[in-house]
């Protein structure tokens, strides 16, 4: 399939394609229509599981626009107003008519005579109506418009340097210099203008911890933990796996971990090593420089793509036509990188905060692994089918990462080439602490929903013990350490949406050792699988890739022996 197909092909048009949303108005007459129309066969509802697919594509696109919008520039009260008036005076009605549409379709003599290919949409649309409350509709609204403070208050986090204003991005690349005055200075600014905002994070995660624990006890849940697995669909997998995976993390891969941050400590020849020696290069080489412009970045990054498959620079090449990349780290600007999925027309929106670091680069991959997963799945019929949870969609972007390193030297010379490289393979075991740690924080938060902040901190700091590196001296710094939890975008503005990085990177290690076995097999099956959508169970998936969705203690071992395996040859 060519990429350029999927922006062109015609496709079910039952909004007008000049249709634009200033007001619920402007879209409740198609909510009644589908509403008011009878079903007479399976053939009839399967048209109106179309037509409602329309509508909610062309909603999802909309509203996406406006958070991408407001996101690039948090300081233009015209975006903030605009992603306002949605979440304020048309999503809360959206929300109302979408589960009268879902109840009609499952009260449906004919829902039960949908095909096998339909059996996740089926139990994930029972599920909605299940965790529907009217009254649920006014606390979800204020949590739309409060979770993005997190970004308005971290997007004005600045540091100056030598006369000049830095993004927190911009300073913290400092801290790869080999100059050890220089990252400890850096790191201390950073440190400072976090801790002044800290009160402001922790009060506004009070206050959103205290809302959703509303949400659950209002759909009838206990806490908002067990709230919020419902509402993410996760029929995979349960609870306990999540607590299994914990434990795998801290007895299969940190003590690796505390063995690499010796050896660190030896390479720089260190008596303590500090939080600020963790980024710079071990063997005091000058800081990655992958790349001077943007330009250049996009560019050699689509021929990367296109050398391990043509399709997947195509995409790339398609979405920067488009204006589709926003990848420049300025002020006032959000933090953090996502890739948006635009439903309606199919190619995506990559949003990230470059600064000239190899970090970038990664970031970049992961992200065009996801835009990758959004156009083979375009063509499937339903958005819901291309609305994949997170175990999926992460083990597109992280296995991205990995095939990408055949490519790398676009970016390098040989002995850079090494280094990176080297980053990266240790970054892949590296990744599932920080993972265990925030998701076992975030079970406690919220199975413990009445905590003060000091009992917050303490809980961060017992985990930190549990999951954190042994030889990493943080005297002087015991505040900072306290507050490490605030950078995480994710516990402010998608609850629990973090576990699914450490599944995924098992995935993604697994189909890494495929690739490294048969190059165009491996890429085959990780097509098959992402291709897939959401028309499968995730275990489906996952064998789809020629994988497996396993997360037990031995498997764990099985793959970090791998990666050591793979790290040593690449160290040779």
């Amino acid at each position: 399939m060519n990429t350029t197909d999927i922006s062109t092909e015609k496709r079910n048009s039952f909004l007008p394609d000049n249709i634009t949303i200033n007001k619920w108005e402007d879209i409740e007459v198609f909510f009644s229509q589908l509403i008011e129309r009878p079903i007479n066969s399976t053939e009839d509802l399967e048209q109106l599981l179309k037509d409602r697919s329309d509508l909610l594509s062309t909603i999802s696109e909309d509203f996406a626009w406006r958070y991408i919008k407001m996101n690039i520039d948090t300081r233009d009260e015209a975006l903030q107003k605009d992603f306002e008036n949605y979440v304020t005076n048309i999503q809360p009605k959206t929300v109302v008519f979408e589960n009268k549409l879902n109840t009609k379709i499952y009260e449906s003599p004919y829902f039960a005579q949908l095909g096998d290919d339909y059996k996740t949409f089926k139990r994930g649309l029972k599920r909605k109506i299940e965790l529907f409350r009217e009254e649920n509709i006014p606390i979800q609204t204020e949590l739309s418009k409060e979770e993005q403070k997190f970004g308005a208050i971290s997007s004005l986090m600045t540091v100056e340097h030598n006369g000049k204003e830095l993004t927190i991005q911009q300073a913290s690349k400092l801290l790869k210099e080999n100059d050890r005055e220089l990252r400890k200075t850096i790191f201390e600014k950073i440190g400072k203008v976090k801790l002044e905002n800290a009160k402001k994070l922790d009060d506004l995660l009070d206050s959103l911890i205290k809302k959703r624990h509303q949400l659950a006890l209002n759909a009838g849940y206990k806490n908002y933990r067990d709230y919020k697995f419902d509402e993410l669909e996760r029929f995979d997998y349960k609870v306990e796996d999540c607590l299994a995976f914990h434990d795998a993390v801290a007895t299969q891969v940190v003590p690796l971990l505390n063995e690499w941050a010796k050896q660190r400590k030896e390479k720089l020849k260190l008596d303590v090593l500090k939080p600020y020696d963790l980024d710079v290069d071990e063997n005091n080489g000058t800081p990655l420089n992958p790349f001077e412009t943007t330009q250049e970045f996009i560019d050699k990054t689509k021929t990367a793509l296109s050398n391990t498959n043509p399709y997947f620079g195509e995409c790339l090449l398609t979405m920067e036509k488009m204006g589709r990349l926003d990848l420049d780290s300025k002020p006032g600007k959000a933090p953090g990188g996502f890739n948006y999925p635009l439903y309606k027309s199919g190619y995506p929106f990559i949003y990230m905060n470059a600064v000239g670091t190899h970090r970038d680069i990664v970031t970049l991959f992961h992200e065009a692994g996801h835009a990758v997963h959004s156009c083979l799945t375009h063509p499937l019929s339903l958005v819901d089918f291309k609305s994949f949870p997170s175990e999926v969609a992460e083990l597109a972007s992280m296995s991205m990462e990995l095939m990408s390193m055949d490519n790398w030297h676009l970016f390098y010379n040989e002995e850079e080439l090494k280094r990176a490289k080297i980053v990266q393979i240790k970054g892949v075991l590296e990744t599932l602490p920080m993972v265990a740690r925030i998701d076992k924080f975030q079970h406690w938060l919220y199975t413990h929903p009445e905590h003060t902040a000091e009992d917050r901190t303490n809980y961060w700091l017992e985990i930190s013990e549990e999951f954190g590196l042994d030889c990493v001296d943080w005297s002087g710094y015991e505040d900072i350490k306290k507050y490490a939890w605030q950078k995480v975008l994710h516990i402010y503005e998608v609850p629990f949406y973090y576990i699914e990085y450490g599944f995924a990177q098992l995935g993604a290690i697994a189909v890494w050792r495929n690739y490294c076995n048969d190059k165009q097999k491996a890429i085959e099956s990780y097509q098959n699988a992402l291709k897939l959508g959401y028309t499968k169970t995730i275990g489906e998936i996952y064998n789809a890739a020629d994988i497996q969705f396993n997360f037990s203690s031995d498997y764990v071992k099985e793959l970090v022996d791998f990666v050591n395996v793979e790290l040593k040859k690449v160290e040779e």
